[in-house]
């Protein structure tokens, strides 16, 4: 994320923040020459609207001065007419809690604010006031919240992290579609969170209807008073997509959040039995005149590195490798066609400085783990090709060269193409295989069509191509995955809505061509307390998607998902009640492989604190061989039928602002999927299984973050309770924000899977599990100066111990690196990365 302080009078408020975003689904950087030479090449970052610096006059046949604020009764109309201003408010302008000046006072005013939690379509518990105005470069809202001072949570954080604070927000349905909106959201010290809601949310991998990848040029200030907390919000018209109208009209959605009582409250009101929100949006009028304009950005990158590292491609003459310096350099660029079109491209990007992935358990685990996309070329306009199945998983792209993608919307239709190469199936091979140097290709197309007022079909095609396949194929063929299919998603009522999509795939492997279809449909239903969803898969044999996420074939699957919750009108709890998930899965034979029942009971409280029980979850599962486990030449081909059960417990909490903290345990029985093999094969067996985690969010003072993790997992033999393996994982992240521009981050993690298994042992000396003991150490620290969005700095280092022989010996038994009963040191880097943004 890219935020850019802006400069502030001596004596403002401690209280008091600016920032600015900038677009990070293109942050790449230049080298540090290039950095020093050319700053006065290009305009400085924009001043700041609504300070002394930025105000321009106006003619006089584009203005209109106002004494007064427009008052808008909104306790019960959703229209409002926005005001063109003469020049941008200041936040000084509303530091007294009412609107002073000529520019503040001609703004429109909107409150009566409604709650959707806990109490749904009561007043908001504390006076809100917004006040909303624009004028030729700009929309500006400034939030008046009052509040006690003492209570409001806000912390002085890095961009989009701070989850758990205070906050006000404000939705722009640019095309009034009431299907995708701009989302705007800052916290009380002025820190900023911007993404795009989607309201038909397919994927269940991804976070919810927000697609926080979104980042953009906009500028926001925020101070607490003796009465609340003002925020000042100024979004440039040339950060937005929207119709070339002269007469612009928006759907808008404003938020308060009040964190401590668990509380949203919202203009209009969004009640809560209805999906979704911009389906009642308030309706903003008066724009007139506005447009995004050309807008042209360039983000050139220079890179200098230095690494240390094992090269395993040749497992029979593993090696260290070591650079001492090197460096590179490439190029993001983004294009914006017809106000409403965006060309993105990147030429040799480099993701050094993204975060590395949150901890999981993929320990035993039957099925590939999702762990979601981070790098921004990836994850910017995703939704664009999201449907139902999820077809586009982008970490499936490795290491690309170059893509272009070009998204956004013409009329009635949502476009979205991508194309990219990937050289990981070349960098991964030894140089004397046939495939060294080699690389595959993937081409996405998605288009859909609005019809009706919030429902839409759509097409989806993707093409995964492997050129250099002929040369190891014995007929010498192309390796390929092709999927075209069309998808719907139909909208009945304010509660009621489905999704469906049908596709096939056409693949060929190694020579050999595999097809089938696959299908999905879903039906939701939102109420007031009861919430019921149902899904049906049916994925055939032959389907397969290289660039998908779809880890499971050859299966009828019918999910099941519903709740009750109960919404008590006063009194700490603010709802509670039962839930019940289940799913039934079937073959193409009719076989039954799995069924699951997995009843629970959730108690919501204020202060963010959440309790779940779990009394008893009953799951069946039936392993067939070859499709669901291995089974050599010469032994039983039989299915093996399991009976397992769960019980469990998770409570979450923010109790005091400087604390958030939450735990599980869960507790039965499960499957060993690495079965040993002391005196010959053996099939999966059922075995004892614990699972905990225990996390801790630490904020000592406003500017400093601290998140631990604890993950741990356990197998034991229910004989005699031996311990098959232990698997930890314990990580703590420090985002320390010094300045507005510079930051620091440490990230320590070990991880840890501990067994009876000795390294060089034998196979036929592993008793209980075929995983040998393995340990991991990574240290990752990050500084990072954002002079403005896309001007950038970062200086990192990462090193990595592992388990592994000093002498990088091969594994007879596993294959690989042979494990030791030290650790060394098998990767070092240490990057510099720079950036510049050329806008245009």
């Amino acid at each position: 994320m890219v935020v850019c302080s802006l400069s502030e009078g001596a004596a403002a408020s401690a209280h008091e923040g600016v920032l600015v975003s900038g677009s990070l689904g293109s942050r790449c950087l230049v080298s540090l020459v290039v950095l020093a030479l050319l700053p006065s090449a290009v305009h400085a970052a924009p001043a700041q609207p609504g300070s002394s610096a930025s105000s321009e006059s106006q003619s006089s046949s584009q203005t209109a001065s106002r004494p007064e604020h427009i008052a808008i009764d909104t306790s019960h109309a959703q229209n409002l007419v926005i005001p063109r201003l003469s020049h941008g408010p200041a936040l000084e302008d509303f530091l007294s809690m009412k609107p002073e000046g000529e520019a503040a006072l001609g703004m429109a005013k909107v409150e009566h604010f409604l709650q959707r939690e806990p109490h749904d379509g009561e007043p908001v518990t504390k006076p809100t006031e917004v006040y909303l105005g624009y004028d030729n470069k700009n929309l500006y809202a400034v939030f008046v919240c009052h509040d006690d001072p003492a209570k409001i949570r806000a912390h002085e954080t890095r961009r989009e992290d701070f989850e758990g604070d205070d906050a006000v927000e404000i939705m722009l349905d640019t095309f009034h579609d009431r299907r995708r909106a701009y989302v705007f959201q800052v916290n009380p010290k002025g820190v900023q969170y911007d993404a795009i809601w989607t309201e038909a949310s397919y994927s269940e991998q991804t976070n919810g209807n927000f697609d926080a990848s979104f980042d953009t040029l906009w500028y926001s200030r925020g101070k607490i008073t003796p009465q609340g907390y003002v925020v000042w919000i100024a979004i440039p018209f040339r950060s937005l997509r929207f119709p070339s109208d002269q007469d612009q009209t928006w759907g808008v959605v404003l938020l308060r959040e009040i964190t401590r009582e668990n509380e949203k409250a919202f203009w209009p009101r969004v009640a809560i039995n209805q999906e979704g929100r911009l389906g009642q949006a308030g309706i903003a009028k008066g724009m007139r005149g506005i447009s995004p304009g050309r807008n042209i950005q360039l983000i050139p990158y220079g890179l200098l590195n230095s690494f240390h590292s094992v090269d395993d491609r040749d497992p029979t003459q593993a090696h260290f490798q070591n650079r001492d310096i090197g460096g590179t350099f490439g190029l993001d660029g983004k294009m914006i066609l017809n106000d409403s079109l965006v060309i993105d491209v990147t030429a040799n990007p480099d993701f050094s400085q993204v975060e590395s992935d949150e901890p999981q358990v993929t320990v035993n685990q039957r099925y590939e783990v999702f762990f979601p996309e981070k790098r921004p070329f990836f994850i910017e306009n995703a939704d664009y090709f999201r449907t139902p199945i999820d077809l586009f998983f982008t970490r499936r792209i490795v290491n690309p060269t170059g893509g272009i993608r070009l998204t956004g919307k013409a009329g009635p239709y949502s476009l979205g193409i991508l194309s990219s190469d990937d050289r990981a199936p070349g960098l991964t091979v030894a140089p004397n295989d046939p495939r060294f140097k080699s690389r595959d290709y993937f081409t996405i197309a998605r288009v859909s069509r609005d019809i009706f007022k919030q429902s839409s079909i759509g097409a989806i095609y993707t093409d995964w191509e492997y050129p250099a396949a002929d040369r190891v194929n014995l007929d010498h063929s192309v390796d390929f995955n092709r999927i075209g299919g069309i998808d719907s998603r139909l909208k009945f009522s304010p509660s009621l809505s489905a999704t469906l999509q049908g596709v096939v795939s056409s693949s060929s492997f190694g020579g050999n061509y595999f097809a089938g279809p696959a299908y999905k449909a879903d039906l939701l239903y939102t109420g007031t307390h009861l919430f019921h969803e149902g899904t049906y898969n049916d994925v055939s044999t032959g389907f397969t998607t290289v660039p998908g996420f779809v880890n499971r074939v050859d299966i009828r699957e019918y999910r099941e998902d519903t709740s009750y919750l109960f919404r008590p009108k006063s009194g700490p709890v603010v709802s509670w009640g039962p839930e019940l998930l289940g799913h039934w899965t079937w073959d193409h034979t009719g076989l039954r492989l799995d069924t699951d029942y997995y009843p629970s009971l959730a108690v919501v409280l204020k202060r963010q604190t959440r309790i779940t029980m779990v009394p008893y979850e009953e799951l069946r599962e039936r392993l067939r061989p070859d499709k669901d486990y291995f089974v050599p030449p010469g032994n039983d081909r039989l299915n093996v039928d399991f009976h397992e059960h769960a019980s469990g417990i998770t409570v979450s909490s923010a109790p005091i602002s400087q604390l958030t903290v939450g735990a599980y345990y869960f507790w039965g029985n499960a499957i060993n999927f690495l079965p040993g093999s002391a005196g010959g094969f053996h099939t999966p067996y059922l075995a004892r299984y614990d699972q905990a985690s225990g996390v801790a969010t630490l904020r000592p003072f406003t500017s400093l973050k601290i998140d631990n993790t604890y993950l741990f997992s356990r197998l034991r033999t229910r004989e005699s309770n031996a311990n098959i393996f232990n698997n930890h994982i314990i990580r703590s992240k420090w985002n320390w924000q010094l300045n507005r521009e510079l930051s620091l981050r440490v990230i320590l993690q070990y991880s840890a899977t501990l067994t009876q298994n000795r390294p060089g042992d034998p196979l036929n000396a592993y008793p209980l599990t075929f995983l040998p003991t393995s340990k991991n150490f990574n240290a990752d620290f990050l500084i990072t100066y954002l002079v403005h969005p896309g001007t950038a700095l970062y200086v990192g280092y990462n090193s990595n111990l592992q388990n592994l022989d000093p002498a990088l010996a091969i594994d007879p038994t596993l294959g690989g690196i042979r494990r030791s009963d030290r650790m060394i040191n098998d990767g070092r880097l240490f990057f510099v990365k720079a950036s510049y943004l050329f806008r245009f």
